[in-house]
């Protein structure tokens, strides 16, 4: 059949479109047409008239001019954005293309992509007559033929015989990729299609042991490199982590293995996913507003609390052991009572007709009241009855007092008291200089500073960027700072380097989370692979094993910490015996009392010495004048 003019030629090709969609799955669908501006209106007509699109048809002209100025390009955008906008109101969506111009298809490839107009539901139909290997560099070079739900319908002669070859792309069947034929129309036998194909056939349930990129940066508990010595003597980079193992569980399901692309930076960990060149960035990212704005994320597999560290407290001074076991208002109490009290005996004592030398002086009956209270006995002498029921009532009272008070004083001695610590986000903004963060922290900052809430906005006017976690996590222990992240990650880096070898920690995380939300892996928009990634997250999650990671890699975080901390201390020459005698006795939690516990009585003591010294000295000065 020879064909010459271009109704014959557009009427074979509304047949073979046609017969090709209702040959595919769902085939009564929407169907936007895209042209470069060479068909006639008649052969528009025959297009939106013969191909099955029962739930409406949209044709769009852009021409090869609009494409290649850049002047024109905001009216390009325009045109993208409304074939965008009738995909979004649609059920299912066919896109068709209809150019022989490599350039203009390459163009459109460009634009639909940064315009977002397709994702894998919508099916695309390029209808062309390319030579073979224009077809395959073609497809192989853009993104959105290669990776997306993309057929191509290619007009070939075949000894004076016109036929439509079906093609898709399939990027990871072999290393660099490989164009199968699908199908064949012809106008005397219809559509045929090859035996074990399928039109607009799955492309990321089986990668065929094709190697990816991903992007990631160490970041423990869930992303940690390290270098290990294989049987070839040569060494070999594995990674593990809650994330590294997730990555492995998925590459062994889809049948891929992954390469991490060189990154110094968590900017370039999701840039590169941004530009398409990383897969996807395998470790979780917290979802921000601003973030969507860049690029998409996977299944939210983990449920983020964000959080505050800062160092635990010191102990307050020893010497004020002997206030602590009483509160200010019991202590006032006390004081108040002492001078009722002696007030009371002193009227007492005096109210009786005796004599005088019999009779208390107001120093008697303070010193009396005070020196009961400390459990010191006072001869009272001959009193009188109403005198003596004064003083038994003063002396239960004083016994009381002072055995709940020796009671405390040792709970006290023994227990150290650590002054209060901020626990809240309000509390935090008032107890620091600064908030610390690494470099992704600066979208955390605008995010804070965006708020209605007063205490974020406090919050992000007190962050500060540092250069790495580490750097951040030493301002804590040394300055009046905080470092924000994870808690997960917190608590790793808390157990692997700021915990002693009997397991007590330097830091603490707060007890309110900052901003509590989900994370997943940020993947390019419209990702084709996200349904595949999204389901077997969903398994690995409520089989429990991601919880099962995690917490096997923080324990395994506080082992190696106590065990470097013991080797710390026996390079200080501190025999083995030592050493786990230390790690057991502050396990036991039973520490003897040293000097520093007792140092509130000593002061006391060395106090009261030098001011009855002082005293007999005056005293000896007065007598020798």
């Amino acid at each position: 059949m020879h064909v010459s003019d271009e109704a014959s030629l557009m009427s074979l090709t509304t047949h073979a479109l046609a017969a090709v969609l209702e040959a595919s799955p769902k085939p009564f669908c929407s169907a936007l047409f895209l042209t470069e501006g060479s068909l006639s209106s008649y052969s528009l007509y025959q297009l939106a008239h013969w191909v099955p699109a029962p739930q409406g048809v949209g044709v769009f002209e852009v021409t090869r001019n609009d494409l290649d100025d850049n002047t024109t390009e905001t009216e390009i955008a325009s045109v993208i954005a409304k074939a965008r906008k009738m995909r979004e109101l649609s059920w299912c969506v066919n896109v068709v293309v209809l150019s022989d111009d490599p350039a203009f298809l390459a163009s459109f490839a460009e634009s639909s992509l940064r315009g977002r107009l397709l994702v894998w539901a919508t099916r695309l139909l390029v209808v062309t007559r390319l030579s073979l290997q224009e077809l395959r560099r073609l497809l192989s070079s853009s993104w959105t033929f290669a990776m997306m739900n993309a057929l191509v319908i290619n007009l070939e002669m075949l000894s004076g015989q016109f036929r439509y070859k079906i093609y898709t792309y399939q990027p990871y069947r072999t290393a660099e990729g490989e164009l199968l034929h699908l199908a064949t129309w012809a106008p005397e036998h219809g559509i045929h299609v090859k035996g074990g194909m399928e039109l607009f056939p799955e492309k990321f349930e089986n990668f065929h042991g094709a190697e990816v990129g991903v992007t990631a940066l160490p970041f423990r508990p869930y992303w940690i490199e390290e270098e290990t010595l294989g049987q070839d003597g040569a060494l070999h980079k594995t990674y593990t982590g809650s994330d590294g193992l997730l990555l492995r569980t998925i590459a062994e399901s889809l049948n891929f293995t992954f390469t991490p692309l060189p990154v110094s930076t968590w900017g370039e960990v999701t840039q590169r996913v941004v530009e398409r060149k990383s897969l996807m960035a395998v470790v979780h990212h917290v979802l921000l507003p601003q973030r969507k704005e860049r690029y998409d994320y996977t299944y939210t597999y983990e449920q983020i609390l964000f959080d505050f560290c800062m160092a635990r407290p010191s102990l307050t001074p020893q010497w004020q052991s002997l206030y602590y076991p009483l509160s200010d208002a019991v202590w006032a109490c006390i004081l108040a009572t002492v001078f009722f009290m002696a007030v009371v005996l002193y009227m007492v004592s005096n109210a009786t007709r005796q004599e005088r030398s019999k009779k208390f002086s107001p120093w008697n009956v303070t010193e009396l009241t005070v020196a009961s209270l400390l459990g010191q006995s006072i001869p009272l002498g001959r009193s009188t009855n109403a005198f003596r029921v004064s003083v038994a009532c003063w002396l239960v009272f004083a016994f009381v007092v002072g055995t709940a008070y020796r009671g405390n004083l040792t709970a006290a001695l023994t227990l150290p008291k650590y002054p209060d610590r901020p626990e809240t986000i309000e509390q935090l903004v008032k107890a620091v200089d600064s908030v610390t963060m690494p470099s992704y922290g600066a979208e955390f900052q605008a995010f804070f500073l965006k708020s209605n809430s007063d205490v974020f906005r406090t919050l992000g006017g007190l962050m500060e960027i540092v250069p790495s976690a580490m750097h951040g996590l030493n301002g804590v222990a040394t300055k009046r700072q905080s470092f924000m992240d994870g808690r997960r990650y917190l608590e790793h880096m808390i157990a692997e380097h700021f915990t002693d070898a009997r397991g007590e920690a330097q830091l603490y995380v707060g007890r309110q989370s900052v901003l509590p939300g989900l994370a997943g892996w940020p993947i390019p928009h419209d990702a084709p692979y996200k349904p595949q990634l999204d389901r077997l997250m969903m398994r690995i999650l409520e089989a429990g094993l991601y919880e099962k990671w995690s917490e096997d890699m923080l324990e395994r975080a506080r082992v190696e910490a106590r065990r470097r901390q013991k080797r710390k201390l026996q390079e200080l020459r501190l025999d083995e015996e030592d050493v786990e005698g230390e790690v057991e006795e502050s396990a036991r939690k039973t520490k003897p009392l040293t000097v520093v516990h007792l140092q509130g009585p000593l002061i006391i003591l060395l106090l009261g010495l030098l001011l009855g010294g002082t005293v007999f000295a005056l005293e000896v000065f007065v007598a020798r004048l």
